[in-house]
C-alpha cells in the first residue's frame, strides 16, 4: 500500500520545505488540488459537501500544481508526486503534455496525473471552454497526451484535436500514469477504459466495497483485469478504516488531513509533527 500526503490550502513558500518534512516519514508521495480561479459567485454545487458549498474562500492559496511540483520535486529526491485532481478538460494537451513530460525528466520519473473533469460550470466559462462536452475533451485529450509522450513522430484527428505528423521533445523518464477520479458511473467506466488507475469518488464503509465491485466489474468488460491499475481512496487517518480500504484492494491512500491538522494556522513544527505520528500509527503497521 502507498501513501501519499495531501497538501490542501497550503501557502506555496511552505510547500518546498513540507515536501522534506513529508519525505522524511513514510510518505510516498505528495498530492496538490488544482483550480484556476475563483469565482465571486459559484452556482455550481460543489459535491464533496452535504450543503454544496465549498469550505474555503477567496483567499485561500490554490498555486499553479505544476510549478508548485517542479519546485518540491527539486528539494527531494525519493518522494512521488501528483495531483487530486487536476481539472484536465479546461487545460490544453500540447502544454499539458510538455509541462508533465518535462517534470518528468527534471525529477527522475516521479510525476503522476490525478484528474477529473470537474465540476465548476463558471470556471470553464471563464476560460472559454464549454463546460458540457468535458466528457468527451477529456477522453481525447488522454489519447493526445499519450501519443505525445511517445517521443516519436505522431499524428492525430478526432473531434477536438486535429493534427499532422508532429513530435514533442522530451520525452517522459518514464511512464507518467493517468489516475482518473470521480464516484459517477461514466467517470468509473472511463477510469476501467482509459486511466492507470481510480481515484473514488465520495464514499462511505457501507458503499466502497460495492463500487470497488463495479470498478472491478468494468475493468473487465474492458479487457483489462489482468493490467497493473491502482486503486487509490482519499480517506482521513483512520486506522482501522484504512485496514478495511487495504483487505477491498485498496492500493493507494490519500491523506485528507483536517484544516486542524494541518491548516494554515498551524506551525512547520506541528506539521512535521502530523506527518511524524501519521507514520508511526498508521504507515508502520500495514
Amino acid at each position: 500500500m502507498r501513501f501519499w500526503q495531501f497538501l490542501r490550502f497550503t501557502a506555496p513558500e511552505e510547500l518546498p520545505p513540507l515536501a522534506r518534512l513529508v519525505e522524511a516519514s513514510r510518505f510516498d508521495g505528495v498530492v496538490l488540488g488544482d483550480h484556476v480561479v475563483f469565482p465571486q459567485k459559484i452556482e455550481s454545487p460543489y459535491p464533496y459537501s452535504k450543503d454544496g458549498k465549498v469550505f474555503w474562500d477567496p483567499n485561500t492559496p490554490w498555486p499553479d500544481v505544476w510549478v508548485a511540483i517542479a519546485a518540491m520535486a527539486a528539494v527531494t529526491t525519493r518522494i512521488h508526486f501528483s495531483t487530486n485532481i487536476c481539472v484536465l478538460p479546461l487545460r490544453n494537451p500540447f502544454e499539458m503534455a510538455r509541462t508533465a513530460s518535462t517534470l518528468s525528466a527534471l525529477s527522475g520519473n516521479r510525476v503522476a496525473l490525478g484528474t477529473g473533469v470537474g465540476w465548476m460550470e463558471e470556471e470553464y466559462r471563464v476560460v472559454g471552454i464549454d463546460f458540457k462536452t468535458r466528457g468527451r475533451r477529456y477522453d481525447e485529450m488522454i489519447d493526445v497526451m499519450r501519443l505525445l509522450w511517445s517521443g516519436e513522430m505522431v499524428e492525430h484527428h478526432g473531434e477536438f484535436f486535429n493534427f499532422e505528423r508532429l513530435q514533442m521533445s522530451p520525452k517522459p523518464a518514464g511512464r507518467i500514469p493517468i489516475y482518473l477520479a470521480g464516484g459517477s458511473l461514466p467517470a468509473m467506466r472511463r477510469a476501467a477504459r482509459k486511466g492507470d488507475g481510480w481515484i473514488t469518488g465520495n464514499f462511505t464503509r457501507e458503499t466502497i466495497g460495492d463500487s470497488i465491485k463495479q470498478l472491478r466489474s468494468m475493468l473487465q468488460e474492458a479487457g483489462r483485469e489482468n493490467e497493473p491499475f491502482e486503486l487509490i481512496a482519499p480517506v482521513g487517518p483512520d486506522l482501522e478504516f484504512i485496514k478495511m480500504l487495504r483487505d477491498l484492494g485498496v492500493t493507494s491512500i490519500i491523506d485528507l488531513a483536517s484544516r486542524r491538522d494541518l491548516g494554515p494556522e498551524r506551525s512547520r513544527q506541528q506539521k512535521a509533527d502530523y506527518f511524524q505520528r501519521y507514520s508511526d500509527e498508521i504507515i508502520s503497521k500495514l
